[in-house]
């Protein structure tokens, strides 16, 4: 068992119980964000697709305001306290919203859509980047280029579970009843993430690099403070060139998915279908795009890592994205669309995101939650705003698809340059530094 384990997922026999833990954690948010979002796309519609887009904006200044206020928690509380609280609050708001659809559908309009869809682009962001700061903070440099691929499978699993779990029970029961069973898996969440920090996480060498370590060693890791700013994410974010290339790479990674998420709307709605049989439709969608990610992280992506290193890793989504945006355009079509949206997706979430995360090992752990916090929601939804507006420009202009790759292609290669850089410096980061020769 131990030598099929580091062959084909590089996990160690005492690291098998955490990896399955935070994976299964993973699932649940997952599972939760995904058996939800086809029901955003599908109530974020009903005013057309030039709505969503300032949507978008909404998202960004809530997201905006909500930052100083969760960086706050982090300061005051301990680790698992602002977790729970975090995701109970989600739980909260999923509820809320179950119970306005069932018993008062009649207020259900326009306007309480669009603001279940900002909600949730909020919900999305938070869920997810808390989830990988946790990660960061449990786990060394080391283990989380061996670790996250397989950690990521059972989010995968969740994305795939949550959409046939959607496309099952949309039409039969309706909507609203999604909203109740995420709100059921955000709180098997709280209780897979209070199982994964109790967890003592070992090395198996006797005498570990301080980049092997696992970032959390110290006995009272769990019980202390983090304490500082509620601005100090953003502060940490300008001092630092390391994180302002963070930034810089998850705000093209926005860009770019958000010009692919509005392609993907103008082909779905054509359509003109009603809002459960959208649902449906994107819920679908979802699922048959989960396959080659799942593939991905199972059996290359680790692999990957440890061959070519961060740099070469962070580099295969601009690549794929260039190609992508090419192939669109000299196509058209909506199946060379999917094919496309399954490449990126598979690429991002199986290949570049264990090793973006990695990224933030290497940082403090005040940064690990509150810089991370920042880029991972406010510079995020900044991608998305520029990328909705520079969408819309595109289509006024009549450019059409080539005007997408005219614009993608290039980006993809500023892309590219910054990937390969952001891993050559996290590897100096990570190296030990080697002390003076004595004469």
């Amino acid at each position: 068992m131990k030598t099929v384990l580091q062959t084909f997922t590089n996990i160690r026999r005492q690291e098998l119980l955490p990896t399955l833990v935070a994976g299964l954690f993973f699932f649940c948010i997952l599972s939760a964000l995904m058996v939800v979002r086809p029901a955003r796309e599908a109530l974020g519609m009903q005013r057309g697709i030039d709505a969503i887009r300032w949507l978008f904006m909404a998202t960004l200044l809530v997201t905006l305001l909500i930052n100083p206020l969760f960086s706050l928690l982090v300061s005051r509380f301990r680790r698992m306290v602002f977790i729970a609280t975090t995701y109970c609050f989600f739980s909260f708001g999923l509820l809320c919203f179950y119970l306005l659809l069932t018993f008062a559908p009649a207020h259900v309009g326009l306007i309480s859509g669009q603001v279940f869809y900002v909600w949730f682009s909020v919900f999305n962001l938070f869920a997810t980047m808390l989830f990988w700061a946790l990660m960061t903070d449990r786990f060394s440099t080391d283990q989380s280029q061996r670790l996250f691929a397989a950690i990521s499978l059972g989010g995968t699993l969740g994305a795939m579970f949550g959409p046939w779990l959607a496309s099952m029970l949309a039409r039969p029961f309706g909507t609203p009843l999604l909203l109740l069973i995420a709100a059921g898996f955000l709180l098997c969440a709280v209780l897979s993430a209070w199982w994964l920090t109790s967890l003592k996480i070992d090395l198996e060498e006797a005498h570990a690099t301080d980049a092997q370590r696992p970032n959390n060693s110290e006995p009272d890791a769990e019980h202390t403070l983090i304490g500082g700013s509620a601005w100090e994410g953003f502060t940490a974010v300008l001092r630092s060139p390391y994180l302002l290339g963070i930034s810089a790479y998850v705000l093209i990674l926005a860009v770019v998915a958000t010009l692919l998420y509005f392609t993907r709307l103008q082909m779905v709605a054509a359509l003109a279908l009603d809002t459960d049989t959208r649902t449906e439709a994107f819920a679908r969608i979802d699922l048959y795009t989960q396959a080659a990610t799942f593939i991905l992280q199972a059996f290359l992506t680790s692999h990957l890592i440890k061959r070519f290193g961060i740099a070469v890793t962070l580099a295969l989504l601009p690549i794929t994205v260039a190609f992508g945006f090419i192939g669109l355009a000299l196509l058209g079509s909506l199946a060379a669309l999917i094919a496309f949206e399954a490449s990126f997706r598979a690429v991002q979430r199986g290949i570049m995101r264990p090793a973006r995360e990695t990224l933030f090992t290497t940082v403090p752990r005040a940064e690990r939650y509150k810089a991370k916090a920042f880029i991972d929601t406010f510079v995020y939804r900044s991608g998305d705003a520029l990328g909705s507006q520079t969408e819309g420009l595109l289509g006024r202009l009549g450019m059409g698809l080539a005007g997408l790759a005219w614009f993608a292609v290039p980006l993809a290669v500023i892309w590219m340059s910054l990937g390969l850089w952001l891993g050559y410096a996290q590897a100096k980061r990570s190296t030990p530094a080697r002390p003076p020769v004595q004469l």
